[in-house]
């Protein structure tokens, strides 16, 4: 039974991706291309199979060629590289062309895999190993390969498995956000999908209404069933094979119920597979995050939107959100997806916790965010000067909170406001560089603050004449977040309980 579940949030990293359509599992320990050239493994396999079918010998075809069998010898062991000359020459006496070399498929399916049992001896999986290589040969018998192969993949399956630690998934996460920053966090065939969808059911314009999200599940095909045992790791489950979106008649308010069916819908519109990897599995979730945002913000009319009120010089994430009935998260991070494309304005976004802990985060306006050494913000702490954490100490909760902060970066105008969640209080800031402010609501503010990060002694570092008192005369009891030290769940969707799923829904199939 095919399905797909959309869980409940696990961390902050998993928010944040790359665009992502079917996957296929990824070979974490296998380097198809060394040195990042041409595929030289299987070139050379392809020179020995076309010279043995030829009928010739190494000297023979070195003869022909101009070059020494022991050099042809390196090529067809995947050892070295042919220069464009000495391919051409190769293609030349073989009967083939220099595309014959190159293709794609191994000429047999012992040449395959020679392959990938010569890939795997190359790749740092093997070198952890710290075994001795096999020699592969003509005189390699063919169950024997098949032994070594099905050993390494059982082993790597095995290891990927372990894999999935928080800094593993913050690698991915970092490498996401490069992506993202790249492309302007704008996605045009996720736009052009969300926009196919809401032609077909004749959306009016304006909120998206319960109603009009109904009628695209039914344009889709999927029946709509709220229910009071759904598992409890999870917000949805698709049914794929009775075409039913389960959804939870208790939905929590940090989650809009409308978003939460969108995005269930994303993964049959946007054609998911079943994640491979962890990276996978990240950029499915920023993909129907990004595709129900379309669709509750549609390109066109919030374009429209925007572009009014920056002719105006009247931006402001409190009007979007008030214009299309959406959360101010949700207003936010669509400004974001449409405003370097349509508007000229680079901008950057935070979700920080009230503790100074950073959760979301995205820029593409050259703001000094923290980060480690895998590239990730989610998880680092936010500068005390920031918009984003001077919001926690204004008493207006009503009203949102601009500011201006000079930075090692240059000067940035921020505006922000605190929700509250199960999880705790959060801000949610939005800002600019100095140059594009002009268009904003909220710029005539006289707030101003300095940040000297990553400056240690901006505020990470205590001030001296607190040090010089309280040093070594202080030991608090930390408040541990376990979730730090462990890995991710397992299995292909994490955090999810696939046989919980499983028997909810064959409990549910026959209603």
């Amino acid at each position: 039974m095919r399905i797909f579940t959309y869980s409940q949030e696990m961390s902050p990293a998993s928010s944040w991706a790359r665009p992502s359509g079917p996957t296929s599992p990824a070979r974490k320990g296998v380097d198809a291309t060394p040195g990042g050239g041409a595929d030289v493994i299987s070139l050379g396999r392809r020179v020995r199979h076309l010279r043995k079918a030829a009928g010739l010998t190494l000297d023979e075809l070195g003869a022909a060629v101009g070059a020494a069998a022991s050099q042809l010898s390196l090529i067809e062991n995947g050892k070295r590289e042919p220069k464009l000359g000495l391919l051409q020459q190769l293609a030349s006496a073989l009967g083939v062309g220099v595309d014959s070399l190159l293709g794609a498929e191994p000429p047999s399916r012992r040449a395959a895999l020679e392959i990938e049992l010569e890939r795997y001896q190359r790749s740092p999986l093997y070198e952890s190993l710290n075994l001795p290589k096999i020699r592969i040969s003509s005189r390699t018998p063919l169950d024997v390969l098949e032994s070594q192969l099905g050993l390494l993949r059982e082993l790597e399956r095995k290891l990927n498995e372990q894999v999935a630690t928080p800094e593993e998934a913050r690698r991915a996460n970092g490498e996401l956000r490069r992506m993202m920053r790249e492309r302007g966090n704008y996605f045009p065939e996720y736009e052009a999908e969300a926009q196919k969808v809401l032609k077909a059911v004749g959306y009016p314009g304006g909120p998206l209404s319960q109603h009009l999200i109904a009628d695209i599940a039914a344009h889709l095909g999927f029946t709509l069933y709220h229910v009071g045992d759904l598992p409890h790791s999870t917000r949805s489950v698709t049914d794929l094979k009775n075409r039913r979106i389960y959804l939870t008649q208790n939905q929590r308010s940090d989650h809009d119920p409308r978003s939460v069916l969108l995005q269930a819908l994303g993964h049959y519109v946007l054609g998911h597979e079943t994640p491979g990897s962890y990276g996978d599995f990240l950029a499915q979730r920023v993909a129907t995050n990004y595709f129900a945002a379309a669709l509750l913000l549609p390109e066109h009319t919030t374009v429209e939107f925007l572009q009014q009120a920056k002719a105006r010089k009247e931006i402001s994430v409190e009007d979007l959100r008030d214009a299309f009935a959406v959360s101010y998260e949700t207003a936010a991070h669509r400004f974001t997806n449409l405003a370097t494309q349509h508007l000229g304005i680079t901008t950057h976004f935070q979700k920080t916790h009230q503790s100074g802990i950073i959760y979301k985060a995205y820029e593409n306006d050259g703001v000094n965010f923290p980060m480690d050494h895998t590239g990730a913000i989610e998880g680092q702490p936010s500068c005390k000067a920031w918009t984003s954490r001077a919001v926690f100490d204004v008493p207006d909760k009503f009203s949102s909170y601009s500011q201006y902060t000079d930075t090692v970066n240059g000067t940035f105008w921020c505006t922000a406001r605190t929700e509250r969640s199960a999880s705790g209080e959060f801000s949610l800031s939005v800002g600019v560089p100095y140059q594009h402010v002009k268009w904003f609501r909220g710029r005539e503010t006289t707030a101003r603050a300095t940040s000297r990060c990553p400056d240690p002694a901006c505020c990470r570092r205590p001030p001296v004449e607190l040090s010089d008192h309280w040093a070594g005369n202080a030991w608090p009891s930390a408040r541990a977040h376990s979730h730090l030290l462990a890995a991710m769940p397992p299995g292909a969707f994490p955090g999810v309980d696939e046989t919980e799923v499983y028997s909810f829904l064959e409990a549910h199939s026959g209603a």
